[in-house]
């Protein structure tokens, strides 16, 4: 049985490729979390940034994993970040996928970004890229080991404790802690509309 599975990427610059990851039929539809078209995505942040934080619990309360979709910026954006840290503390498996080397509605690839599992620390100090894969959709054969990945960032994640929480990295000696958000059980889960809208916005995921 397939896992219940949480997506986090950069909505603005990476929609499109995340469509590319989503639409492999690698997971029934029931089983994909974090996907939002731009028409439900700006009505939940008219609502305000608590909102949004709901909106994610509600994602992830299904989940047992998560893949973290890496372009260009994504370790920069912070509602990615947000979804790394809530993933991590309620227990999720933890995998980056990198995409810039999926082709764009233009044909185009994008250039490699920064690790987002590097701007977080374990409470012994470890960092999270230490502890969590990363790998290449395109260079990795994504669409014949996804399921393979998310198996292996469970097993990892079971590897700690409960009570391993993250902190983000801020230099040596330095670490702040995060905002924890615990589960909360929603009546149903995200259904994406059909189709899913690729349309830009502004300030966005």
């Amino acid at each position: 049985m397939a896992r219940q599975t949480f997506f986090s990427f950069h909505y603005e610059r990476d929609v499109w490729r995340a469509g590319q990851v989503r639409n492999c039929n690698l997971l029934p539809s029931e089983d994909q979390h974090g996907f939002i078209d731009s028409v439900d995505w700006e009505s939940i942040k008219r609502q305000g940034d608590d909102a949004i934080k709901r909106w994610i619990a509600q994602q992830l309360n299904y989940t047992t994993v998560t893949v973290a979709l890496i372009g260009a910026e994504t370790a920069g954006r912070p509602w990615v970040q947000h979804e790394i840290v809530q993933s991590w503390n309620r227990g999720n498996g933890l995998v980056g996928v990198r995409i810039h080397n999926i082709k764009d509605q233009h044909q185009a690839t994008d250039v490699a970004g920064m690790n987002p599992f590097e701007m977080f620390e374990l409470p012994d100090g470890t960092l999270l890229s230490s502890v969590c894969k990363i790998y290449d959709w395109v260079l990795d054969a994504g669409r014949d080991n996804l399921g393979k990945w998310c198996e292996e960032a469970v097993g990892l994640r079971a590897e700690y404790g409960s009570s391993s929480t993250l902190t983000r990295a801020n230099g040596v000696g330095k670490a702040e802690k995060l905002n924890f958000i615990p589960r909360i059980t929603a009546s149903a889960p995200f259904t994406p509309r059909s189709p899913w809208c690729p349309d830009d916005i502004e300030g966005g995921r």
